[in-house]
């Protein structure tokens, strides 16, 4: 469908002004992110690779997981490895920490004897905290950020680089999944995961392995009743939410698997989706922000487009 002349030029106005990454006096009438993205293009928008989208099933219903093996591929080669032998199936959700993290995995925690064995995943892997920035394909925000000299994102993902020391790393956003470790850098191996559920807590940035990031489902993890032990974890064994299933979606049929798709995070209209973010010149607003911090773009998600429609 052709875009609508007005709002096609009001894209362009916005899109320059992101580029150009300077105050430019406000277009006639600047597009809402809604319109932004109802004027998106099919290329603008990409559908999750099956071998890297893991489905977490639980009572309430599903969550979507994006897995990040350009920032960390021995985690997610164990993660796969982990689903593909059902590893998760039937363990549960253990910890819920206000304003922190939510996490699953085994609940006998460091009762060695107790743990469920790992299959073909291996048992000790390095530290993923970070990985050279050359050849990553990072798209830049034009604000500065208190925790990275520079963020931005990475195929969805939210990132940070240094270009001093080489550096990139995921950025610990809401959404975003990592891999728990104990006090060792290198004591993780994906079978305990956490996503973060508040406020983002970015101290953890180059501390920790992140993995991927939840795409669908944050609702069914974020409203779990908090733990009332140290960390958040659940002292009443009831309070434990069980993991039906989880399963890569290369491993389910495909007329099973979850129609979604994903904005790109890299094109000219992810530019003006920013833009409409950072200076929010809704009807509402008073005062344009002229700023955005990376945690508060949410990549947007939507189902695919039926043939029809």
């Amino acid at each position: 469908m052709p875009l609508r002349p007005a709002l096609a030029a009001s894209l362009l106005a916005l899109v320059a002004a992101a580029c150009a990454h300077s105050p430019v006096a406000a277009p006639a009438r600047a597009l809402t992110t809604q319109e932004v993205i109802d004027a998106s293009a099919p290329s603008d928008w990409r559908q999750l690779d099956p071998g890297h989208t893991l489905y977490l099933q639980l009572p309430s219903g599903m969550v979507v997981i994006e897995l990040a093996p350009q920032f960390a591929p021995e985690h997610v080669a164990n993660i796969q490895a982990l689903a593909r032998g059902h590893y998760f199936d039937g363990l549960s959700v253990n910890r819920s920490q206000d304003n922190f993290v939510v996490q699953w995995g085994d609940p006998a925690g460091d009762e060695l004897a107790l743990r469920r064995p790992l299959g073909e995943a291996r048992e000790k892997l390095p530290a993923e905290f970070s990985r050279p920035a050359e050849g990553l394909a990072f798209h830049a925000l034009p604000d500065p950020d208190g925790w990275a000299p520079q963020v931005g994102f990475v195929d969805g993902f939210a990132a940070a680089r240094d270009p001093k020391t080489g550096k990139a790393w995921l950025t610990h956003c809401y959404g975003a999944v990592g891999a728990g470790r104990a006090m060792a850098a290198d004591s993780s191996n994906g079978s305990e995961l956490y996503v973060v559920i508040g406020q983002s807590p970015r101290q953890l940035d180059l501390n920790i392995t992140t993995v991927g990031r939840v795409v669908v489902g944050m609702e069914r993890l974020s409203v779990l009743p908090r733990g009332g032990g140290p960390l958040g974890f659940y002292t009443d064994a009831g309070q434990r939410v069980p993991i039906l299933a989880a399963r890569l979606a290369s491993d389910v049929p495909e007329e099973a698997r979850a129609r979604i798709e994903v904005m790109r995070t890299d094109t000219a209209t992810w530019d003006a989706y920013v833009e409409s973010r950072r200076n929010r010149r809704d009807e509402w607003y008073v005062h344009p922000a002229g700023h955005v911090d990376v945690c508060s773009l949410s990549v947007p998600v939507r189902p695919i487009p039926s043939p029809q429609g």
